[in-house]
């Protein structure tokens, strides 16, 4: 019993001194910033351990011998170490995690600054590439899904006709926000009818999303912020070959090619996407509640790299569409005295980007661009006709310099919009415009110390038919802590006046007569947002971070669209109060393991005042509130549940809608080259014919409902996408 004892003992001291505690440190390799919520795991074993605030960890009972530690932590590189116990320091362990996110490295173009997300006193919002491909497997048609999910934009349906859909930042119409392609503003006017709906998302890198005014760099249009979309560019290291098949339960079919590539000093991406669309009737009212449609978009680019300093590149779009909704029979063919409505929108979309930059050695960056964009649309119902083609461009150069303290930007635009009907429509006169705009500007960024950063920006712009517009600009960015940041800022806007937007398109444009420029006046703007961003851990392996945004703009001018006594003509005139829009958004993220959970809650209240009224903005819902829990594991699975919550509306005439509720779940799987996918939207089948009459009769001229819920209910979609990466294809044969 005594040497029992005595062995028991031995062994119990033998380990106790075979035990060891491990510390580290874990930081970002380029800012030196503590990462919280980083991991360390021993291979083979279940110890480990998370960082604390300070990006600090401690592993116990680690034992003797050799041990793989395997670091990770979100969004960067994984590193994987060797380590003998017991270690002969008792240092902590420093180690250095490389990012692997484009949100943290790639520039803000948007913003024309090479600065990270972090470092930018303008708010804003990057969608990334991983996020970007979530979305478009959701909805690999166009842009819809993308930004339908974002806090605080709202896509709202104006015709189950047409599909068409509108952008709404903020509570205020499409029209008020600026739709960028690779920071070349070509949608806007005419071309912003159907633009949501014609830009498919598969070869984008990113979209930025700057919410208020952004009217520096880009003109007054952007009252309640603008959004650019990024387009992928090609990698000489990793060059990218991707294709996908997207088929949905609603009769849908889309195929979508991306091709990415270069060759030392030349390089090319090529995009197609294909688009085919069977009318869709869910509630069986005889009228598509999803119209027939048939598209193609092309978008090839080349590029030229002379030398390490200059950077050359031109890119053609075309998207081409055929839209036909209404009475089904219509659409099948079966047209007789009873089935006689349907609406079709064809549309040609044309335009060519330039975009020309040098660096020289006084480290001045030269940069020139230029697009050119055509659009053609012709809408046809029963007994009308609105045919229009709209030539657009746009041209700039600029000069940009990056110094230690301060950065720099000055330059000039030039933008014209010249839009022709081609056939007059009945009872009004040919609604043509034409329109000249130059811009001067200068923009500042200065790192005042550590905890300051101040950007600043002036620009005025003069119109060939209003004249001057002065535009101020000021946004600051204080960081008294790296868990705590704020941004607060604003500026003063303008929007040009023209026929295009939601309330005429709802009217396809009948009866409305042309702008009275001599009495109507430009809209104008002033607005401001704050932000507040906070980041911690909850507990030792729960990380957390919130970020709260107040915001507030007040439109004077609005153009406003009035039926005269008889109600088959429509003017616009300018409101005689202010549109004022004020609010606040909230955004949550919790990270633990491979799961992610984002909170986000949006408050808007749009008052009308003028007119003697004071209501609230039509088919705009004070609250919107949403979650969505992500589970991922790297390169193989990624399971998404969501649900939204959209709240009570006025329609025009001030009935109130009902609440309601949406939820989906999305399913994938990757392998090397290929990945599965199949996504269920909407399930719950929120649908606004189930709450109300869609159509009131009768068929051959049909009354149709205000849009304010979804209209095509629950949709299920699978599909496949094929990539293929030429290095890792010769990686496989070396081996």
């Amino acid at each position: 019993m005594r040497k029992l004892m005595l062995c028991l003992s031995i062994l119990i001291i033998h380990t106790s001194f075979g035990q060891n505690t491990f510390q580290a440190i874990l930081k970002d390799k380029a800012t030196e910033e503590p990462l919280i919520g980083a991991t360390a795991k021993l291979i083979g074993t279940s110890l480990g351990a998370v960082t604390n605030l300070e990006g600090v960890l401690t592993i116990d009972k680690i034992p003797d011998g050799k041990q793989l530690i395997v670091f990770s932590y979100v969004g960067y590189d994984e590193l994987t170490d060797t380590l003998h116990f017991p270690l002969t320091s008792e240092k902590p362990y420093l180690v250095h995690l490389e990012s692997n996110e484009e949100l943290e490295t790639v520039q803000v173009r948007a913003t024309r600054s090479s600065r990270t997300i972090e470092d930018i006193p303008t708010r804003t919002e990057v969608i990334g590439g991983e996020e970007l491909g979530e979305k478009s497997i959701m909805n690999s048609t166009n842009i819809a899904m993308i930004l339908r999910e974002s806090t605080g934009i709202m896509v709202q349906q104006t015709s189950a006709n047409s599909g068409n859909q509108s952008l709404r930042i903020q509570g205020l119409d499409g029209r008020y926000t600026q739709l960028l392609k690779d920071g070349f503003p070509i949608y806007s006017g005419f071309s912003g009818g159907l633009s949501v709906m014609q830009v498919p998302p598969l070869d984008l890198q990113q979209v930025e999303v700057v919410k208020g005014s952004a009217s520096t760099l880009y003109g007054g249009g952007a009252i309640a912020g603008l959004i650019n979309l990024v387009t992928k560019q090609p990698e000489e290291d990793s060059p990218e070959l991707s294709f996908m098949l997207n088929q949905t339960s609603a009769i849908g079919s889309t195929a979508n090619l991306f091709w990415g590539q270069r060759f030392g000093k030349v390089g090319f991406t090529a995009y197609a996407s294909g688009h085919n669309q069977i009318p869709y009737d869910p509630n069986n009212d005889g009228f598509s509640d999803i119209p027939k449609v048939q598209s193609l978009s092309i978008n090839p680019k080349i590029f030229w790299y002379p030398s390490d300093n200059t950077t050359f590149w031109v890119g053609l779009n075309g998207a081409f569409e055929d839209r036909l909704g209404g009475d089904i029979e219509v659409i099948k063919g079966n047209q007789d005295s009873t089935h006689t409505f349907s609406e079709q929108n064809l549309s040609k979309r044309l335009s060519s980007q330039l975009h020309f930059e040098h660096k020289f050695e006084n480290e001045w960056l030269l940069t020139g661009r230029n697009s050119i964009n055509y659009f053609n649309r012709n809408i046809s119902i029963p007994a009308y006709t609105f045919q229009g083609e709209q030539i657009a461009s746009f041209s700039e150069v600029s000069f940009s310099k990056e110094n230690e303290k301060t950065d720099w930007i000055i330059g000039t635009n030039f933008f014209t919009d010249s839009f022709k009907e081609n056939q007059q429509s009945s009872g009004v006169s040919l609604r043509d415009y034409s329109f000249q705009t130059i811009g001067l500007f200068a923009q500042n960024n200065w790192d005042i110390n550590e905890k300051f950063i101040l950007e600043s920006g002036f620009r005025t712009d003069y119109n060939s038919e209003f004249g001057f517009f002065p535009l101020p600009r000021i946004s600051l960015l204080i960081k008294p802590h790296r868990k705590f940041s704020s941004r607060i800022g604003g500026g003063l806007g303008y929007k040009l006046p023209t026929i295009f937007n939601e309330e005429s398109e709802i009217l396809s444009f009948q009866g409305v007569n042309p702008i009275a420029m001599n009495s109507i006046n430009p809209e104008k703007s002033i607005g401001a947002n704050f932000d507040v961003n906070y980041k911690s851990l909850i507990g030792k392996k729960l990380t957390f971070s919130v970020n709260q945004m107040f915001f507030y703009t007040q439109l004077n001018n609005g153009l406003l669209l009035e039926s005269d006594l008889i109600g088959n003509s429509y003017s616009f005139a300018n409101a005689d109060g202010p549109i004022q829009s004020m609010g606040f958004e909230t955004n949550m993220k919790f990270t633990l393991f491979d799961f992610k959970l984002f909170l986000q809650y949006t408050y808007t209240d749009v008052a009308l005042k003028y007119n003697n009224i004071n209501n609230q903005k039509p088919l705009t819902p004070k609250h919107n509130a949403g979650a969505i829990l992500m589970y991922e594991v790297e390169e193989k699975w990624r399971i998404g549940y969501e649900v939204y919550y959209i709240g009570e509306q006025f329609r025009s005439d001030y009935s109130q809608t009902r609440d309601y509720w949406m939820m989906g779940l999305m399913i994938g799987r990757e392998f090397k080259h290929i990945s599965l996918f199949i996504n269920f939207e909407n399930f719950t089948d929120a649908r606004q014919s189930r709450y109300q009459t869609m159509v009131t009769p009768p068929t051959s001229n049909p009354t149709f409902s205000e849009i304010w819920a979804p209209t095509d209910g629950f949709v299920f979609n699978g599909g496949i996408v094929i990539k293929l990466f030429a290095e890792e294809e010769e990686g496989d044969e070396d081996e």
